[in-house]
């Protein structure tokens, strides 16, 4: 046997053990992938258009399941209120324990005074067309908002009730990272908010789950495609390592 040749069926061999390997690591992050994201993320249809333009009629959301302790102003959140219908809702969280809210001030809404940008409403439209009297939230409890205002059941319609139209934090299943069809993507940051006690919520980790399983994806097809192509360039190699007759 030629040195060509061993050669060539050792490299032959470690092509084949990576091959290999780049296979098995790409099922285990593609379908790793897929069970964190199964643990992690639950999915939503959102049943009306209270939440347009960010979240329309129809729309399949990607909610990461969260403890209520944990929402903070401008999340997106997924809850259950009795009072409200007994049925999942998904609504904007503006005011939080103790927080004054407020509307309308040079038509913006008001938390404990400033004035919120909110570039996640219609363009165009009032921050609220009824206005909200000034009242304070509850401790342990959330005032929420739809981003479409005219149509929106959310705590400026319930301001009567005996908590002023606020939701317990337990009740909140969910916070809404991105929709995911139509494929719009991850939800932009509610930036209004940012300088208010407490900052803004981070994002969960949908972004991380998403590469893990192209990156799980793209190793097995590499690792499969590996055999077919050494064999396509070892052919010709082949043929032109053969003793030519005289």
């Amino acid at each position: 046997m030629s040195r060509t040749r061993r050669t060539g069926e050792g490299h032959g061999r470690a092509g084949s053990v990576l091959s290999g390997i780049a296979v098995a690591l790409g099922c285990v992050l593609f379908l790793g992938g897929f069970v964190w994201g199964a643990i992690v993320y639950q999915p939503y249809t959102v049943p009306t258009d209270s939440m347009t333009p960010t979240i329309g009629a129809g729309d399949r959301v990607l909610a990461q399941r969260i403890d209520g302790s944990d929402v903070k102003r401008g999340d997106v959140v997924v809850f259950q209120e009795a009072t409200w219908g007994d049925l999942p809702m998904v609504k904007r969280v503006v005011g939080i324990g103790g927080d004054r809210i407020a509307c309308c001030t040079d038509n913006h809404l008001t938390v404990n005074g400033k004035k919120i940008e909110e570039p996640y409403l219609p363009a165009g439209t009032n921050a609220s067309l009824t206005g909200i009297k000034s009242t304070t939230v509850p401790a342990g409890r959330l005032f929420l908002l739809g981003d479409e205002r005219s149509g929106s059941l959310d705590s400026s319609v319930h301001l009567g009730d005996a908590d002023h139209g606020s939701v317990e934090r337990g009740a909140v299943r969910a916070r809404v990272d991105a929709v995911a069809w139509p494929m719009d993507g991850m939800l932009a940051r509610p930036t209004g908010f940012e300088e208010l006690p407490g900052g803004l919520s981070q994002p969960g980790p949908l972004r991380l789950i998403v590469a893990t399983v192209i990156a799980g994806a793209v190793l097995v097809l590499a690792g499969a495609a590996y055999g077919p192509l050494a064999k396509r360039r070892q052919r010709p190699r082949a043929r032109s390592s053969e003793p030519v007759s005289v």
